[in-house]
């Protein structure tokens, strides 16, 4: 064989073997793209593609941006909506992170806009997670006009303990890389719903004192007429709700006289009516001395938990505040305020009960006959 030829053949192989280490390279390059794309299925049932793992995400609609502060990441959060930036009220996810006011503007946020998808397409999030679509269309429509994936999220039917909570921390953890987070969130929960359960679901109906709630936000602040059949907050102590006679479930406004007529042992108001529960009271302090549970001094406040949907961390607090007030035997070892900055401490980082307290009264026995 001359020079020449083995020159030839030499070459020859040289240019097969780049070729297929070329085709090689590219499968393997290939193989690892797609093994980081991740493919999740939402709220809605979409089937939503992510190319890797997100590090910098957007949180649109009612209670998005919340669920998204329970993983103590606030730097994966590129911008918020105005409703997050400027009002703080009520919202301890809003209060434990104040640098969330320091980040881009991406819309007005609110249940009745629309998100902006050009403030969205500016701070360049690789996901929206959203709670304003309530169907497929409008979820696929804000994916197609700004190209970034979206994922809708939902806090489901009920004030505390829905399983579509814990869908949408599962949904979040794994888009973000954050599962085992996701995971500790959850347990967390259910191992406050448990404990609730467990203290309460054996004691007898005829050892349980008859209760109500009033001044319940429901689209805005209202008193006491104000309240929910099948409270999710009284079920999770296992609570004799008056209002669940009436078969209802969700919000309602009651006649007031119905409430004579219940004459519960025990009433509860929500922080957020509760200036006009007592500018009611002072023009009909002859209606509410007829209630046996004021005439006894068992009237409560609890912390208001609806600002901008359900603050799950300030319901759950709700909850033990309440099976203390129903059950004192049960939860002897309780102390409510401590508890609340447990789960505010466990959820957002920080105890913001005094903070709380500070804005709407806290937990305390009202005692109108003497003080107004």
């Amino acid at each position: 064989m001359n020079k020449r030829n083995f020159s030839l053949k030499i070459a020859i192989l040289l240019y097969i073997s780049l070729i297929f280490g070329g085709c090689a390279s590219k499968t393997f390059r290939d193989t690892a793209s797609n093994s980081q794309k991740i493919t999740v299925t939402d709220t809605l049932g979409r089937h939503v593609e992510i190319d890797a793992q997100a590090k910098k995400v957007v949180a649109i609609g009612p209670g998005a941006l919340r669920l998204c502060c329970y993983f103590n990441s606030i730097d994966m959060i590129a911008g918020v909506e105005r409703i997050d930036k400027d009002d703080t009220t009520g919202k301890p996810y809003v209060i434990a992170n104040p640098s969330l006011s320091n980040l881009p503007l991406i819309g007005p946020g609110g249940p009745n806009n629309a998100p902006d998808p050009e403030k969205i397409l500016a701070v360049r999030p690789e996901i929206i997670f959203s709670t304003y679509a309530a169907d497929k269309a409008s979820a696929d429509n804000l994916q197609s006009k700004t190209g970034i994936p979206v994922v809708v999220i939902s806090y489901g039917k009920t004030s505390a303990f829905d399983p579509a909570v814990y869908t949408s921390i599962k949904l979040i953890g794994k888009i973000v890389g954050k599962e085992l987070k996701a995971q500790e969130i959850e347990d967390y929960m259910k191992k406050c719903k448990n404990d609730l359960d467990t203290r309460t679901n054996d004691i007898p109906d005829d050892k349980k004192p008859s209760a109500y709630v009033g001044g319940l936000g429901m689209r805005g602040t209202h008193g006491i007429e104000s309240t929910q059949g099948n409270y999710s907050l009284f079920n999770a102590v296992n609570a004799k709700n008056v209002v669940d006679e009436t078969g209802k479930t969700g919000s309602l406004m009651i006649d007031k006289e119905k409430l004579i007529q219940w004459n519960p042992d025990k009433i509860f108001i929500d922080g957020s009516g509760f200036q006009l529960f007592q500018q009611d009271y002072q023009k009909n302090k002859d209606y509410y001395n007829t209630l046996s549970a004021i005439k006894n001094g068992e009237i409560y406040i609890q912390l208001p938990y609806n600002f901008y949907a359900t603050n799950v961390d300030t319901a759950i607090a709700d909850a033990y505040y309440m099976g203390k007030v129903l059950y004192p035997d049960q939860f002897k070892d309780v102390d409510p305020e401590k508890k609340a900055d447990e789960i505010y401490k466990t959820l957002l980082g920080k105890e913001l009960y005094s903070e709380m307290a500070k804005a709407y009264e806290g937990f305390k026995k009202l005692a109108l006959q003497k003080n107004y």
